[in-house]
């Protein structure tokens, strides 16, 4: 009874760690909060993983870990960001901007429960992603200027309920043997974590970005292509009028 437990032990991690992440911003340890949302992403990274290899796949799983990521990569992320870049600016503007971001992502996840999407791909922009990169970036707000995060924001926002296909490395399987190091594995990436906050959340800000920056990249071609389709399409019917 309690294997079939553990996964939703670290979706419950997954959560614990979203609220200490908020409370951290609210403390002004933006670091240590961005942190905290990283380690989230593992946890859920985790739980899928660990619940396939013990068999232990669940309707209350799959619910508990939607409801999770909504707090811990939707408003959590957001109000990192709140915190750090926008707090004192207009506030209706920052109010809609903050709270469009985790409502996309319940949108993104309630999309993903319903519908089957394509083998190996996700239909838009995974939640832990955007708020992984959503909760790094903000430790770059003395570098970059509070329009410039509204505008990032809105872009993973729009990314997330975009219909881009995203690659799936979730389905990748964790050997049974392997459960008992993952406690162990998280551990260590906390603790590695907790000593070297700032380089850690910058480092791993590099490969969520370029694997969201993947998503721009197939829409622009994807809007590429529409346009020669609709260009080519208007040259033949003015041949044909010719």
């Amino acid at each position: 009874m309690f294997t079939k437990s553990i996964p939703n032990l670290f979706t419950i991690g997954n959560l614990f760690l979203g609220m200490v992440g908020i409370m951290l911003a609210f403390d002004n340890k933006f670091s240590l909060a961005a942190i905290m949302i990283i380690i989230a992403m593992l946890c859920d990274g985790l739980d899928g993983r660990m619940a396939r290899a013990l068999n232990a796949q669940s309707e209350f799983g799959k619910e508990l870990d939607s409801l999770s990521d909504v707090i811990s990569f939707g408003v959590a992320p957001a109000i990192i960001m709140y915190v750090t870049s926008f707090h004192g600016m207009h506030q209706p503007l920052i109010w809609a901007v903050t709270a469009i971001f985790p409502i996309c992502g319940a949108l993104r996840l309630a999309r993903f429960n319903v519908r089957s999407g394509i083998p190996g791909y996700f239909i838009g922009l995974p939640i832990p992603a955007a708020g992984g990169v959503l909760a790094t970036l903000s430790l770059f707000h003395d570098e970059i200027s509070a329009p410039y995060m509204i505008i990032a924001m809105l872009i993973l926002s729009y990314l997330m309920v975009s219909t881009v296909k995203y690659p799936n490395f979730k389905k990748v399987g964790l050997p049974k043997k392997a459960v008992m190091y993952a406690p162990v594995v998280i551990i260590a990436a906390v603790a590695i974590a907790v000593i070297f906050p700032d380089q850690t959340s910058k480092l791993i800000f590099v490969p969520l970005v370029l694997y969201a920056a993947y998503g721009i990249k197939q829409n622009v071609k994807k809007l590429t292509r529409k346009r020669r389709r609709d260009q080519s399409s208007e040259h033949k019917v003015y041949n044909d009028h010719s």
